[in-house]
């Protein structure tokens, strides 16, 4: 999937700075951006790497 087709979304709790991280959840796994420069592009994690990380994020 192309990531410019992605639903990328925000976090809920992101400030109204726009000063955020996105993501998109894809069928390889889970892209995450800058919201204020997406044309930097992304990064990738598989989605057993983002699991870990979101679990480990609200420990």
């Amino acid at each position: 999937m192309d990531p410019l087709d992605a639903a990328w979304r925000k976090s809920s709790y992101s400030s109204n700075t726009g000063a955020c991280v996105e993501v998109a959840e894809v069928p390889s796994g889970t892209h995450v951006r800058d919201s204020l420069q997406p044309e930097l592009g992304h990064l990738t994690f598989a989605s057993t790497e983002w699991s870990v990380f979101v679990t480990s994020v609200k420990e």
